[in-house]
């Protein structure tokens, strides 16, 4: 919740959520100097207050939609408690499509290239990570208690059968649709006493172990995200990404399951529409400024269209999303042409008005 010492999200210190919904925070990225850094803060799942599972479950596809890394934190220890609470990963498939034509075919590789990277942070950890005796690491603490059961398929066993595919299934999508995952432990930050105002709190009054286990953990954050990416490889902008937001909110809103095939196409319409627009403003305002009527010769005239041409295009591919078959750009170079032969026309009558006045 903080960043380099300056508080980014309210920090609650009753039992009272905090949050609601998703709060944004944008930072420059402390190591990328041409990125920015999207902060997003979800409300707790599992709020009394409002006691709605299908909410819940919408904040969580809303941030698995959004993110390039989904951190989700806990108490205590990963045991199987701790798994059932993250359930929501078992839903995915029918919040998420990836796909608009679905097919037979098993759709976990598609969901695993686009899911963000998971990481486990487990909070107030005051356990020895070890296990039969060995020191492991965290992440190994994770891929232990991700570890799936096999299944007994003795007739006489179907009711353990059961238990042990409920026992798997959150682990088994866990392992499925999130790859590379990462866990960190960080113990307790500093006594009660301190909790109750955690906002006025610097390093040096948190406990060293925490502190340091914290830093571990933004440097590799901080190292390791990468670029929100779609479908295609295409990377997300800043106003990509508001436009994604604001299309998936209202996809959900109106009952309709978000997907990620119809999110492309959506937003190549709205960045490449946009695009056109910067593209014909710019060529509108040279031709104004640069054609003075009559210019000396038709080639002048087009001389001018055709270096014009070529910059407006340039600003219209460096805008330009996905335009497949360069459709837009047909359509930017279709409207370029229309107003050079209204130039042209323009130019041809001065030129006739003037010798008849001659």
């Amino acid at each position: 919740y903080k960043l380099h010492n300056n508080l980014c999200f309210t920090l609650g210190a009753t039992i009272q959520s905090q949050t609601k919904g998703i709060w944004m925070w944008c930072v420059p990225h402390p190591i990328k100097s041409d990125h920015t850094l999207v902060l997003l803060d979800t409300e707790g799942l599992g709020d009394v207050e409002k006691g709605d599972d299908s909410n819940d479950n919408w904040i969580f596809s809303l941030a698995v939609l959004l993110s390039s890394i989904l951190v989700y934190n806990s108490m205590g220890t990963i045991d199987n408690y701790a798994l059932e609470k993250l359930h929501y990963v078992t839903e995915l498939t029918e919040l998420i499509k990836v796909k608009s034509v679905e097919g037979d075919v098993d759709e976990s590789a598609d969901y695993v290239r686009f899911f963000p990277t998971f990481v486990w942070a487990v909070r107030d950890f005051g356990l020895e990570l070890k296990l039969d005796e060995k020191p492991i690491t965290a992440y190994q603490y994770l891929e232990n208690a991700l570890k799936l059961k096999q299944v007994l398929s003795v007739h006489f066993c179907n009711f353990f059968s059961k238990k042990i595919v409920q026992y798997n299934l959150t682990r088994d999508c866990l392992r499925k649709f999130f790859s590379p995952r990462w866990c960190f432990v960080f113990e307790r930050p500093a006594n009660s006493e301190k909790m109750k105002r955690m906002e006025e709190l610097t390093d040096a009054d948190l406990e060293p172990s925490f502190v340091k286990q914290s830093r571990d953990f933004c440097d590799h954050i901080f190292k390791e995200v990468k670029t929100k990416t779609m479908i295609g490889g295409l990377k997300v902008t800043g106003k990509m990404l508001g436009n994604l937001t604001e299309m998936y909110v209202d996809m959900i809103r109106s009952g309709q399951v978000p997907c990620l095939d119809n999110a492309v196409v959506a937003l190549a319409q709205i960045e490449n529409s946009s695009a056109i627009e910067k593209a014909k403003a710019y060529y509108q305002q040279s031709m104004a400024k640069l054609v003075v009527f009559p210019t000396e010769t038709q080639q002048q005239l087009s001389m001018i269209h055709a270096s014009m041409e070529r910059k407006a295009v340039a600003i219209f591919m460096n805008s330009s999303f996905k335009d497949e078959d360069q459709k837009y750009q047909k359509q930017l170079m279709v409207w370029e042409y229309i107003l050079f032969m209204g130039c042209t026309l323009r130019h041809n009558i001065v030129i006739k008005v003037l010798f008849r006045t001659e």
